[in-house]
Formats: structure tokens, C-alpha cells, sequence
């Protein structure tokens, strides 16, 4: 159990929509670098194997080819630094840890692909949701 002043003081710092995303998707993770003076952008994209952790103290693990070496880069899930997070493609997996797939290589990484993904927060779905709305309150003229 927490305390109520640690969790007032962490509640400042969580973010208000936090990215939804689960193991196994694939994702691009866009990261705010600081280079000197200038401030850049820089795409990390691969496959979540891991979430641990939660409210503050939440993050995941993503995993990536380059070079043939495995990159694995650990990500807080509620950081300042990253600027957003984008779901490519969900798969389909019946573990909460991917960690096997460390030993694999080749086609062997490949995970089935689960539902399609349906941006919720597009204005195209806000309006069409606005519309089929506004139909339902109009009362039916017969």
C-alpha cells in the first residue's frame, strides 16, 4: 500500500493519457534527445517483450534487430522525454514476458497478428460518433 503524500506527489508527474499498448505489439517510440543546445526527435521501432511495474515506476522493454545484434532499449512509460508512442501492428501472444524470443533468430521472431488497429481519437471517428448521435435524438417522423 502506498503513501497517500507519495502517491499526491507522483500523481503530478504521471501523464494524463498514458499510450495503450501491450506485449508484442510493434512500435515506434518517438524520444526527445538533447544534443548540446539543440533538441531532436530520434524513432526507436520494435516489439514490445515486456511491461513491468506500475503508475510511476511503470516501463517496457523493446527489442530490435540492427546489424544482426538484438538492441533492447527500457522505457518508462510515464518519462517527459518520450513524445509519443505509436502502435504499428498488434500481435497476438499468450505470454507477458517474450524473453525466448532473445534465442531466436530469423523468421522464427515472428508473432502472429492479433486485431487490427482502429485509431480511436482520429477527428474522421469523432465526427462520425457526433453524427450517428445527432441521428439518434432526432425523433423518427412516421
Amino acid at each position: 500500500m502506498k503513501n497517500a503524500l507519495l502517491s499526491h506527489v507522483e500523481s503530478k508527474h504521471l501523464k494524463a493519457t498514458p499510450p495503450q499498448f501491450s506485449v508484442g505489439d510493434l512500435v515506434d517510440v518517438h524520444c526527445r534527445i538533447v544534443e548540446g543546445d539543440k533538441e531532436r526527435i530520434q524513432v526507436f521501432s520494435g516489439t514490445v517483450i515486456s511491461r513491468k511495474g506500475e503508475g510511476i515506476n511503470s516501463t517496457f522493454t523493446v527489442r530490435r534487430i540492427v546489424n544482426n545484434e538484438g538492441v533492447e532499449r527500457i522505457f518508462p512509460v510515464h518519462s517527459p522525454k518520450i513524445e509519443k508512442l505509436e502502435v504499428k501492428r498488434q500481435s497476438k501472444v499468450r505470454r507477458a514476458k517474450l524473453y525466448y524470443l532473445r534465442e531466436l533468430s530469423g523468421k522464427a521472431t515472428r508473432l502472429k497478428e492479433g486485431a487490427p488497429i482502429i485509431p480511436s481519437d482520429t477527428p474522421a471517428t469523432a465526427e462520425a460518433k457526433a453524427k450517428a448521435k445527432a441521428q439518434a435524438a432526432q425523433p423518427t417522423g412516421a
